[in-house]
């Protein structure tokens, strides 16, 4: 894991449903954050908007995660307390 990211885009609320599934601009890392303070929500990852789902987890309450995916992969959630931004690695 990298010890900096490189902000390349706004953060946005998820989507909740997969047919407004979000690529966040063909990127390839998606920083996701839980707004949640009292609820854990999932995370779910599809080939394209609307499409066949690749996988999910669950993103606890108050944390955060990098994900990395292929820049068509789109991405929603439970809740839109899980907010998402496009970032980068850099060293």
């Amino acid at each position: 894991m990298a010890n900096r990211i490189k902000v390349l885009g706004a953060e946005a609320a998820l989507p909740t449903t997969t047919g407004a599934a979000t690529s966040f601009s063909s990127a390839t890392v998606v920083r996701l954050f839980n707004s949640a303070t009292s609820a854990d929500h999932l995370v779910t990852v599809v080939e394209t908007q609307g499409g066949t789902v690749i996988g999910s987890f669950t993103l606890a309450r108050s944390q955060s995660e990098l994900l990395e995916k292929l820049p068509s992969h789109c991405v929603f959630a439970a809740n839109a307390a899980v907010l998402g931004a496009k970032v980068g690695f850099t060293n």
